[in-house]
């Protein structure tokens, strides 16, 4: 099978799952990945035959697309506000809404009338590290902790670190469950917020194949997690520091509601497809 015949298989074999443009730009990405011709590159040698060990592993990736599997989880990397980031079946993979919150909490921390350096952050919730990564490039200076319940996700996260080259203090602990022993300029999270009654509506590709206990809300009540940080803000978020939330798009009024008491300032935020997504506070 040669280049070309494969890619055309490859859109054929996955005609129900993916649009001509996304068959086209996978095939390219996994024949990088695998054989590490470019697409430029792909195209010049479109006639070269594959090799059987290369051919066997590119048909296996179809197979595993075609159960629903992310393909990022297939790449085992991802893209993701310009830096690369490992990803496997322990954590989320990374969303364009939680680029828009960082871009929001970048450009307000840059705004704030203090030293960025030393500037204390705190990441509930750090998956594949994505957030305090991307944050610790933009804020070097920066300490930057970051708490995770699961300890696979945790060693996603610190792979994504060493790989990086950056510093953050990360920390396995039961948010939920436990107090805070420092104070914060800034606190950040996109922490599990689709509810139980809600799992219905998730996609098969999401729910069966990325953690559920980074989806979905432990207990019927799906503001568990923004109740618990609203109360460390009261206590651990220093005067005049900023609160930057993802949230449940269907629950937004509700969760505002729940930090209008402690801030000077808090605000309900759309993303780009105008569904209420983010809260911005400063205390």
């Amino acid at each position: 099978m040669t280049i070309s015949e494969f890619k055309k298989y490859f859109k054929t074999a996955l005609s129900e799952v993916y649009s001509d443009s996304e068959s086209a730009f996978l095939a390219a990405v996994f024949i990088e990945k695998i054989i590490g011709i470019d697409s430029f590159h792909q195209r010049r040698l479109s006639g070269q035959e594959l090799l059987l060990d290369d051919e066997k592993q590119l048909l296996q990736v179809i197979s595993d697309l075609k159960t629903g599997r992310p393909y990022q989880q297939i790449l085992g990397e991802t893209e993701f506000y310009g830096m690369s980031f490992f990803v496997d079946e322990n954590v989320l993979i990374p969303r364009p809404e939680t680029e828009e919150l960082l871009e929001i909490a970048i450009h307000k921390i840059h705004d704030l009338e203090i030293d960025v350096e030393g500037l204390k952050i705190l990441d509930i919730g750090t998956g594949s590290g994505v957030i305090p990564l991307v944050l610790k490039k933009h804020f070097p200076g920066a300490d930057i902790s970051s708490i995770d319940f699961s300890e696979k996700a945790l060693e996603t996260a610190k792979r994504n670190a060493e790989h990086h080259q950056l510093e953050i203090s990360f920390i396995h602990g039961d948010y939920l469950n436990s107090e805070l022993s420092a104070s914060y300029d800034v606190i950040i999270s996109n922490p599990p917020y689709i509810g139980i009654e809600e799992e219905i509506e998730i996609a098969n590709s999401v729910k069966e194949f990325e953690p559920k206990m980074a989806l979905f809300s432990p207990v019927q009540d799906a503001l568990i997690f923004y109740r618990k940080i609203a109360e460390d803000s009261k206590k651990y978020l220093k005067d005049g520091g900023l609160l930057f939330l993802e949230i449940n798009q269907k629950l937004g009024p509700e969760t505002l509601d729940l930090y209008t008491e402690y801030f000077s300032e808090a605000q309900l935020i759309k993303d780009l497809s105008e569904n209420d997504r983010f809260i911005v506070g400063k205390k």
